[in-house]
């Protein structure tokens, strides 16, 4: 079998990790027996200064290497990405890569060379939140979704910033040699694997404003140390020391959102993995996470993600399964 080519793009001020988390993963599969070749191209050879003032070797110029034969073309996001992009010869080099390879990835900003190379017309795609807003006003044909960490459009794949590269590399990975693979190599690099591509890239913890006070602070660790447990104002009341009037209107004040509200997104979430990760039925994952039946599950799935907790397993099971 003939070894597939891995070709990273980078660029001054690329992001470090956006290179190197991925190139590991593919290295790592490699030495398990995976079939991959990885290679650095820059517009010109030898060291390519990152973000973080990291010095890269750049093993070939775009002027020097054959842009055919690639089977997946990987492109790095960072601070230097809006300079990169007005490099011609950079982006010409980067639609002839991908004319001919098998799938094209981004990391992070990345996402802007492959729009300037006209890659991503019509295609549903990610990038690192800070750049959401900039990548829709300046490219309105394509349809932007900050929300996951990585996304597959046909062979177009895009992801979230620096560590979302890895699990990114991994979903390549596992879709190339299976689970096996995957595993072995997130093991190797001491990974947490199934990080489906539907998950935010922020957690509702992190997402949502943070506490202001001890009080609304211990209620919200409740909710998180036990998302399936019971979680009426009143109870939350009694870990927050308050009445519960009181902390309906501090918890609202403090954390933008009803605590009813933050409850729900909370075990959303937590089923969320659950489905995505492992086999168990889907009434047992209702009832661990507190939703009492599948039918609530269901509803609740359907009015705050569109999707049936059945299809949601279906869609993201094939990078998220043990």
């Amino acid at each position: 079998m003939s070894q597939r080519r891995i070709v990273f793009v980078i660029f001054d001020g690329f992001q470090p990790l956006d290179l190197v988390g991925p190139h590991e993963v593919f290295q790592y599969a490699a030495g398990l027996g995976g079939d991959y070749t990885c290679e650095v191209v820059a517009p010109r050879a030898g060291g390519v200064r990152s973000s973080s003032g990291l010095l890269v070797h750049a093993g070939h110029a775009v002027a020097d290497l054959d842009p055919g034969g690639v089977d997946t073309l990987v492109v790095a996001g960072g601070q230097g990405v809006d300079h990169a992009r007005e490099d011609t010869a950079l982006v010409g080099w980067i639609a002839g890569a991908a004319a001919g390879a098998r799938r094209v990835a981004s990391v992070c900003s990345g996402v802007f060379l492959l729009a300037a190379a006209g890659l991503l017309k019509g295609r549903r795609v990610t990038t690192h939140w800070s750049r959401e807003g900039q990548l829709t006003r300046e490219h309105p044909e394509i349809g932007t979704d900050c929300a996951p960490i990585f996304i597959r459009d046909g062979r177009i794949w895009t992801s979230a910033g620096v560590t979302a590269g890895m699990d990114l590399a991994l979903a390549l990975v596992e879709d190339d040699l299976g689970r096996d693979v995957a595993h072995a190599a997130a093991r190797e690099l001491v990974l947490f694997l199934r990080r489906p591509g539907s998950q935010a890239q922020f957690s509702v913890a992190m997402a949502a404003r943070q506490p202001a006070t001890d009080p609304v602070r211990a209620a919200v660790a409740a909710v998180h140390a036990d998302p399936g447990a019971r979680h009426s104002i009143a109870d939350l009341a009694a870990h927050a020391g308050l009445s519960p009037r009181h902390l309906q209107r501090r918890f609202t004040g403090e954390m933008g959102v009803p605590p009813a509200t933050y409850v729900e997104r909370v075990r959303v979430e937590a089923a969320q993995r659950s489905l995505a990760e492992g086999d168990e039925p889907v009434e047992a994952i209702a009832r661990r996470h507190g939703f009492a039946t599948a039918e609530t599950l269901r509803r609740t799935f359907h009015r705050r993600l569109g999707v049936a907790p059945s299809d949601y397993r279906a869609r993201f099971r094939s990078t998220a399964s043990p």
